[in-house]
């Protein structure tokens, strides 16, 4: 077998035992936001919703929720921005900090997400797509991705969809690892700091070959 074609195995391997251990030492953690959301807002701990993965396939993601309950219901160009109201006090510091995305450890783990690839966008988001948008559709959604290292919503949308194309034709566990690697960097420093430092030159084209990949 190739070295491209053992990359998949590898990847779910690394997904598994990987997500194993994150949840075991962010558990409490976990268990003291989830304290948080309750005890700061009204509503459900968890905030369930259907999101399209590999293929298209519809699965239920999870999250903490971040949002006074019922503002969840986003329809289009009501997308969650920055100092949204609709975001509660408790929400915006665990959307800063990521943690109100760790109850998608278990996705990965039922192998409806991989730590890295496109995120999972709204089922109402695939009416917009086209045949190059669509194959973004070809990767298992990540918890972080390449757009998400890379500047994310300081991106217009169509950078962030080439930046995940070009994961989907170029990606590896070393590219993986290079990307969890700098989404520590998020998590500490904030999107913002890696707007304009993409993590891989990827030329004109996402699907363009022989990228310089940049130091984290």
């Amino acid at each position: 077998m190739s070295g491209r074609g053992i990359q998949p195995a590898a990847k779910r391997l690394f997904d598994v035992a990987a997500s194993l251990l994150l949840l075991a030492l962010c558990l409490p953690l976990l268990l003291g936001a989830a304290a948080l959301v309750k005890l700061t807002s009204p509503g459900p701990v968890l905030f369930l919703q259907e999101r399209p993965g590999l293929g298209g396939r519809v699965f239920r993601i999870y999250k903490l929720r971040t949002m006074r309950t019922g503002s969840e219901r986003m329809v289009k160009g009501q997308e969650v921005g920055r100092d949204d109201p609709r975001v509660t006090p408790a929400g915006r510091l665990l959307r800063r900090t990521k943690v109100d995305e760790l109850p998608q450890l278990l996705n990965v783990l039922k192998g409806d997400m991989s730590l890295v690839g496109p995120r999972p966008e709204r089922l109402a988001s695939l009416e917009d797509y086209d045949a190059e948008t669509a194959r973004r559709l070809d990767m298992l959604p990540g918890m972080t991705g390449l757009a998400q290292v890379s500047g994310n919503i300081c991106l217009p949308l169509e950078e962030r969809y080439r930046l995940d194309v070009y994961y989907v034709d170029h990606f590896s566990l070393s590219l993986d690892i290079r990307i969890l690697l700098r989404t520590v960097g998020v998590v500490l420093l904030g999107e913002g700091r890696y707007a304009g430092r993409p993590l891989v030159h990827t030329g004109e084209g996402a699907g363009q070959s022989g990228a310089r990949h940049p130091g984290p």
